[in-house]
Order: structure tokens, then sequence, then C-alpha cells
């Protein structure tokens, strides 16, 4: 549906008329600590979700809700409790994703540590096992792949010259977040950014909550800010990459920067098909079925022409129905193209940028790429292996049943088949006669 109309309007706190059931400005002033007047402009995710939860709530007995309450501030807390909460969770967890034991103790308290207090964690990390170089190697990397999506936009034919120069200022305009945010390795600035957290040895459920009542604080801080852009929330050492739709922001922590995705002294063709993908991927989503939504200040409104929006939706279509064909033959379910196209068409997007970058890599060092021993590949080969094996993985049945129904990703061995049977590079590198399984004649391609 149109996300934009359904998901997300501003409005006046006094519109919330449209749910008089409940006192907003009790509500609100009682959650932000503060007094909100009717005047305060307020974004309504869900309109109607709000109106049907209002209706269930009225027809549903009050103990329940508060039962219902209770047990979910239990269930996000059960990490913190004993060992019987502990054994209850695994079984939970055997049923819903197979899993035969519960991680080692250790392994939940540097979760913990790290999902509380992130940018402390993040300089301890920093500090021994990240250096300055990576983080303005893989700086220059994103803005040659910057550079690339720049270059596949100029040359596409379905989109209008309008909505062209806006999409090109769009990417012009990402924020890039590279490895860590400076001022965690300023022990001054990291120690302010905590000092109004308590902690003592002594208790540690206590510690939990005052923690996350400070990270409440800091959130509510910002309420009636200007945004802050140039802000970082997320943790360093964690092994992802984000893309802000609202912030027009890319994200690449410290944590994925090493292999399989990257190393310093990796040849260029590994970096550029594991980090340089992800670094494609992220970019891409800013012009995915969600990302395209936003324009370059993170402003979700129309700003594509009904053109380009009718060519988007049909090339989108294209991938959809090629990986609603997908089977997982060990539990005999469909991938949801529909579920998943946003994440299709930034993998799809993000491995014809990094290949293009890799590329003008090559052209401008004039040299033949360094392979690897044992292996009689070339560095154009070596860029969609690395691709592939950070795809490479085993999930047990009933967590692959489970994230079928819900996840917005393809699991990774179609993530690898659907975007490379669509790659005419990769078919040209290695060779595919056309109609083989993996250079079919119809191939999809949004970006």
């Amino acid at each position: 549906g149109n996300v934009s109309s359904q998901l997300s309007h501003c409005h006046a706190l006094v519109e919330l008329a449209y749910v008089p059931q409940i006192d907003w400005q009790l509500y609100l002033s009682i959650v932000t600590e503060r007094q909100i007047n009717f005047t305060e402009p307020v974004v309504v995710f869900a309109l109607r979700y709000m109106q049907d939860l209002v209706t269930l709530l009225g027809k549903t007995p009050p103990r329940t809700v508060s039962n219902y309450l209770l047990w979910r501030f239990v269930r996000h807390r059960v990490n913190n409790l004993d060992d019987r909460f502990q054994e209850a969770k695994q079984k939970f967890y055997y049923i819903l994703f197979g899993r035969e034991q519960s991680p080692p103790r250790w392994k939940n308290c540097v979760a913990q540590v790290n999902s509380n207090l992130g940018m402390a964690v993040g300089a301890m990390f920093v500090r021994k096992y990240f250096d300055e170089n990576s983080k303005n190697d893989t700086l220059i990397m994103t803005k040659e792949i910057q550079m690339s999506f720049q270059e596949i936009l100029n040359m596409t034919t379905w989109i209008d010259k309008d909505t062209k120069v806006l999409a090109s200022e769009k990417v012009d305009e990402m924020m890039l977040r590279i490895g860590y945010p400076d001022y965690i390795l300023d022990t001054e600035q990291l120690t302010n950014r905590y000092r109004d957290v308590e902690i003592n040895p002594e208790k540690y459920f206590e510690n939990t909550l005052n923690i996350l009542q400070h990270l409440t604080r800091v959130e509510q801080a910002n309420l009636g800010c200007k945004v802050n852009k140039t802000m970082w929330n997320t943790a360093p050492a964690v092994v992802n990459a984000y893309y802000s739709r609202n912030k027009n922001q890319i994200m690449v922590p410290a944590g994925i920067l090493q292999p399989p995705f990257y190393h310093r002294y990796f040849p260029r063709s590994l970096n550029y098909g594991g980090i340089g993908v992800v670094i494609g991927h992220e970019i891409t989503h800013g012009f995915d079925d969600k990302g395209r939504l936003f324009d370059k200040n993170g402003n979700l409104h129309r700003w594509w022409k009904d053109e380009a929006i009718n060519n988007f939706h049909e090339r989108a279509r294209c991938l959809i129905e090629q990986y609603s064909k997908y089977t997982v033959q060990e539990v005999g379910l469909q991938i949801d193209g529909i579920n998943t196209q946003g994440e299709n068409i930034a993998d799809n997007g993000g491995i014809k940028e990094a290949f293009r970058a890799y590329k003008h890599w090559l052209n401008k060092h004039g040299c033949d790429e360094e392979t690897l021993p044992g292996l009689n590949a070339t560095g154009m080969q070596l860029f969609f292996l690395n691709f592939a094996q950070v795809w490479c993985g085993n999930t047990r049945p009933e967590a692959t049943r489970n994230k079928l129904k819900t996840a917005v990703h393809s699991p990774g061995k179609f993530r690898v088949i659907g975007t490379l049977t669509n790659s005419e590079d990769f078919s040209r590198v290695f060779r595919c006669p056309l109609g083989s399984p993996m250079n079919p004649r119809k191939k999809c391609s949004v970006w």
C-alpha cells in the first residue's frame, strides 16, 4: 500500500481526537515528564492501528491487560533474571528456533554490556582491534561506491530528468558514519555521556534499570530539539550496517570492518565483494520501496514524478515475482517476495555498484589484482566468490520456518543466487552460457 499515507502523519496533539478514548495530553505529559500542550506536533504512526487497539482494549478485561503489560516487561528483562527464567526461555526458544542450549553466561554478559553501554564497549574494542587507516580506507571506498551509484543513475532510462536530479542530490547528501564516533576515544567526553548512570557492583538488576532509565532520558532530551543528523546511534562493536531513511545516513560500525567482509591487507577484490557490496546495499536502501519515499533531508513526501513511480513499481514487481518462486527445500516453504523486496532491491543494486567501483579501482591502479594462493581465480572472480562466502551459513529448520514468515531478508543462499542470476557482470566473469541456470534470459533490475 501507500506507506506515506498510511503510516506517518504529523498532527497537532488536538487532532488526536480521532482516538478520543485516551486522554493523550495527560498520557504524554506523564510519559515525557513535561507539560504537553494541545498545539504540540506529534507524528502518528498507523492511525488505523491506534483506533483498532482502543477498540480491542475496550473489549478486554483490565486484568488481562495488566497481566499482558507485566509479562511484556518480564519477557524483555528475562536475560537479567535467575536460572529458573533462563530454563523457561530455553524451552521457549527450543520450540521456536530449535535452539538446543542457552549460550554460555559470558556471551550473555558481553551482549548486555554492549547493548546497554555500547559506546563504552566500543571505545575498548576500537582501541584494541581497529585502526584509523581502516576507517579512512572504508570512507574512500564508500565515496567510490556512491560515485558508481551516480553513474548508474545517470544511465538509467526509466527515470525522468527532474527526479534524477533530486535522487542525485540525495546520494550526495548521504551522511557517512564509518567505524566509530571520534568522541568515544576522548575519556572526558565518554565519561560525560554516562555521568548520570549509577552503577553499584552489588546491585545487578538495579544497574540494568538505571541504564535503561538513562537511555530513556537521553532519548527524551531530544524532544523539541532540531534533529541532529551527525549523531551516532549505533554501538561500534556491532557486526551490522544500517541506512537511516529519516536521517539519510549510512552507518558502518567498526564491528563489521573485519574478515570476511574487510581487512586492510586483503586483496581489493575481497574487500569490494565483501564490505563494498554491503555499502552499496545500504546506499541502495535510500532508493528501495520505502527509502525512495524520503527526500535528501529525510522528509517524507512525494518527490518522484508519477511516471518514474510507475516504472519503479514495474521493475520491483519483477524482483517480487522472481524471489517468490524460490522454495527453501529443507522446510518446503517459499520466500515472501513482497516482504523481502526492499532487501532484494538493495542486494541487487549493491553488487552492481560495488563491482563498478572495483573496476574503477583496477583501471586507476593499472595493475593486475593479486590473487589467492591455491585458487585459480581472477580478481573479478574473487569479488563474486567473497560476496557469496559472506552469506554461507547454517540454520535449524525451526528457525528457518520462523524467519521465512516474518523476515525482511531472503535466506543467505537466495541472497546469493537471486542477485547473481540478475548480474550480467557475474555471467561475463564466469562465462556462464546464456540460458543456463545462473544466466537466465530474463533478468530483473531496479538499479
